[in-house]
């Protein structure tokens, strides 16, 4: 049976699964104590070949992407007011934060030298995409800080709450423009390396793959989170609700592979897909699972129902996962002096910042009005 912390009035409902979420982030949490003290040596695989590994793939390239879902319900909600995807407007943007304060740590972890952190905020590299990336996530991510502060001030000084409800459509607006840029240039980073990069996943037009893609995993994710929360909390969200967002996102994947198949065809690359080489079957894999099954998916009777938009959501997130491990990691290998394998202490630095995050959007969820608050509004 579970049990409820309550702390000053602070909820906390602890159970067998946040145990080992807890067990794990302080493992995590452990390890990046280590490689602070210590530097990368003893806790990574990392090298002059293979500066970025895991952590920046997963907890950076693949975080940005997965977290892609507060700009798209901005989007959909706010700005082209379709009021009937209210019932997940929050849920939805508060992943985002935790996403991208994810992020922000991760990069952290992943800087050499992580006490100089603060150099890029007082010296500016006008022509580094990298700098533009990590400037716009870190100015994105204060932007939703701002916004939940919507929600914060409805318990905490809620005397603060109608300043933060009459910025709120300045902060949207805003917070829309920042991931365009930052999306795009995390593929933008990967450009000028046109002869280390696999054929298959180079392309001039990296910058638009690595946006869509991140426009299209945001429903997708939003369909896995809101079925895993609606278990958790007893609240569902309409299926209509989760299938009409997965069907905008299915459009954008239409697209999405056509573009891809364009860009193959117009670079010659088609007939890599059909040597039965890794680099060929993993790309095939991608198209595939993360695509072509996801579409037929949604717009057929297969999402009618939640166990199919929870499948939906899990192969689409599954796909675009896998397309950031091939960009960062299978892409580069062939060009690469010395073979890289992440160490089991990375793997266990990035579960650790999984189970981090899941345990403070549940405490979030135990003590704000995050799920179930448009009924609320609406009386």
């Amino acid at each position: 049976m579970n049990k409820t912390w309550d702390i000053l009035g602070w909820k906390f409902a602890i159970s067998p699964a946040r145990l080992v979420m807890l067990a794990l982030a302080l493992l995590g949490i452990g390890v990046i104590l280590v490689r602070f003290l210590t530097g990368f040596g003893l806790v990574t695989n990392l090298n002059d070949d293979w500066p970025w590994g895991l952590w920046i793939t997963f907890d950076v390239l693949i975080g940005v992407a997965l977290a892609g879902g507060g700009y798209f319900t901005a989007l959909i909600v706010h700005v082209l007011h379709q009021d009937r995807y209210l019932p997940i407007s929050r849920s939805a943007m508060l992943t985002s934060l935790i996403g991208y304060l994810l992020v922000l740590a991760g990069l952290g972890v992943d800087i050499g030298q992580w006490f100089n952190f603060w150099r890029p905020f007082v010296s500016w590299g006008y022509s580094s995409v990298l700098f533009e990336v990590f400037l716009c996530i870190s100015a994105y991510t204060t932007i939703q800080l701002l916004e939940f502060g919507e929600i914060f001030t409805e318990r905490v000084g809620v005397k603060w709450h109608s300043f933060f409800k009459k910025i709120m459509p300045v902060l949207i607006v805003t917070g829309i423009i920042f991931p365009t840029l930052h999306q795009s240039s995390l593929g933008g980073l990967y450009l000028i390396a046109v002869n280390k990069l696999h054929p298959l996943w180079w392309s001039p037009f990296l910058p638009a793959f690595f946006f869509m893609s991140s426009f299209f995993v945001g429903p997708a994710m939003i369909c896995v989170e809101s079925t895993l929360a609606g278990r958790a909390y007893q609240h569902k969200v309409p299926l209509k609700v989760l299938r009409g967002l997965g069907q905008i996102g299915g459009g954008m994947m239409i697209v999405y592979f056509a573009f891809k198949m364009y860009d193959m065809i117009d670079r010659g690359n088609l007939p890599l897909l059909f040597q039965g080489s890794l680099e060929g079957n993993l790309f095939l894999a991608e198209m595939v699972i993360g695509i072509i099954i996801p579409v037929i998916m949604i717009f057929t009777k297969l999402t009618k129902s939640y166990q199919g938009l929870f499948i939906y959501g899990m192969l689409v997130s599954a796909g675009v996962v896998l397309n950031r491990v091939d960009v960062s990691l299978v892409g580069m290998a062939g060009k690469a002096a010395t073979g890289y394998f992440p160490t089991v202490w990375e793997f266990a630095t990035s579960v650790g910042f999984t189970a981090i995050g899941c345990l403070l959007y549940c405490f979030i969820a135990d003590n704000f009005r995050i799920l179930g608050h448009e009924e609320t509004e609406q009386a």
